[in-house]
């Protein structure tokens, strides 16, 4: 579920994610489910980090695996991920969001592998059953905004089978075409707002999102209980992120080779600490 954050911060944040910052995200979210998955969700430029996310859905999971979907948003990934023959539970925080995905299953004729509930990512404990699921995946940065990462990890540990996989895609703290593109418009509070330590306000549509930003081994650190760390990589790190949508429109030969910069090069060292978001794949020991 993409924030395409583009707002100020506020000018005080609070440390800790509390339930009223949790019912102001879930409003957001409702408020855009009807049209997200025009430009304000999905993109052209989304839609490359999307495709990106399933090529390596579909090198981690096997056909006919059980997977949760966190964070599913309007059902494109759920959707799309049953249509190849897995077993999908697609959660979101966000009900409409959920009806929207329970909708787009029952159009694909995919109600039977598609389950859709009405769950945040710090409500995976209302998932039934132990080590019955092959693996889960979350897309375009949900996790931001789970209140306790620790707690995904307890519940995705009792869920999944062992050897099962981790693959979230998450906000990053470093994104340098972020960065460059607001010391151009002088905006010097916004080039900090993914830097803080804490959840910060971000604006989707008149409401707001409680965010907090991660880097890679920084977004590990609460799962390293239960999972083993097996690759991590940025995402736009060479292309450009989503909301710089109008690159890819004036240069779309220039765009090909960056998002083909990105394939070769963005799981190298250093590289692969920065971009829009990174990709991170994780193994229940």
């Amino acid at each position: 579920m993409n924030q395409q954050h583009r707002s100020q911060p506020a000018s005080v944040a609070p440390s800790v994610c509390t339930e009223p910052q949790l019912r102001d995200t879930q409003t957001a979210f409702d408020s855009v489910a009807a049209d997200y998955d025009g430009p304000r969700g999905n993109n052209d430029l989304i839609q490359d980090m999307r495709r990106e996310m399933w090529r390596w859905l579909d090198i981690i999971f096997t056909p006919g695996s059980r997977l949760v979907d966190i964070g599913c948003g309007t059902g494109l990934d759920a959707v799309r991920m049953a249509g190849l023959g897995h077993q999908i539970t697609a959660t979101d925080w966000s009900p409409q969001m959920v009806q929207r995905t329970a909708d787009r299953a029952a159009h694909a004729q995919l109600t039977a592998q598609v389950q859709a509930i009405a769950a945040g990512a710090q409500q995976l404990g209302r998932l039934e059953g132990d080590a019955i699921y092959d693996g889960a995946y979350s897309n375009l940065g949900p996790l931001n905004c789970a209140p306790d990462l620790q707690q995904v990890s307890r519940d995705c540990a009792r869920l999944l089978k062992p050897g099962g996989a981790l693959v979230f895609s998450v906000i990053g703290r470093i994104c340098p075409w972020e960065i460059l593109h607001y010391l151009r418009r002088r905006q010097w509070r916004r080039v900090k707002l993914r830097f803080a330590r804490e959840f910060v306000p971000v604006s989707m549509n008149k409401h707001t999102i409680w965010t907090h930003y991660y880097g890679p081994r920084e977004f590990f650190h609460a799962f390293r209980g239960q999972f083993a760390l097996r690759h991590f990589r940025g995402l736009c790190v060479f292309a450009p992120p989503p909301y710089l949508c109008w690159l890819r429109e004036r240069h779309p030969r220039w765009h090909q080779r960056l998002w083909r910069l990105d394939r070769r090069t963005a799981g190298w060292p250093l590289l692969r600490n920065i971009g829009d978001h990174f990709l991170i794949v994780m193994t229940r020991r």
